[in-house]
């Protein structure tokens, strides 16, 4: 093999060892929610007012949000649907929604914790912090408590 030939097999090798020491060192990408700031906001097939119009979502209501195009954001909502919304229409308070049939809001991140407050599927509750398994929220009457990330939608 000639030194030409061997030197572009090195150099691939290199290349191709750098983008894989890039790849895995990339931090992974964080996921966006936002919350409805109105409360009524429509949402559109199509980045414009004038785009259809095709569900309404109400104040508190968490989205993901996927991207954006000169104002307005596609969002993914709970269900999974896809529409785009103004950004004026959203805050960036963190909400989530319960989203099983019946939750347990503990005193403590801690399964055996007291209960403070049994939430129905669909409740918003607001997020005041969270750790890997289990969310500090408040109920919009007050109660302030812990809830696992796995009955919540909006982290």
């Amino acid at each position: 093999m000639s030194v030409a030939p061997a030197l572009a097999l090195a150099i691939k090798g290199v290349l191709a060892a750098a983008a894989v020491s890039l790849l895995i060192s990339r931090p992974a990408l964080a996921i966006e929610f936002r919350s409805i700031a109105v409360a009524a906001a429509v949402l559109y097939d199509g980045p414009s007012a004038k785009a259809r119009k095709i569900f309404i979502l109400n104040r508190g209501y968490p989205v993901e949000v996927l991207f954006t195009v000169d104002g307005w954001l596609k969002v993914r909502d709970a269900a999974g649907e896809l529409a785009w919304i103004e950004e004026a229409n959203l805050s960036k308070d963190r909400m989530v929604m319960v989203k099983v049939a019946r939750a347990e809001v503990r005193k403590a991140p801690d399964a055996d914790a007291p209960v403070v407050l049994n939430v129905e599927q669909d409740v918003l509750l607001e997020v005041l912090d969270f750790s890997d398994n289990w969310v500090r929220v408040k109920h919009r009457d007050g109660a302030v408590g812990y809830i696992r990330v796995t009955q919540v939608w909006g982290l």
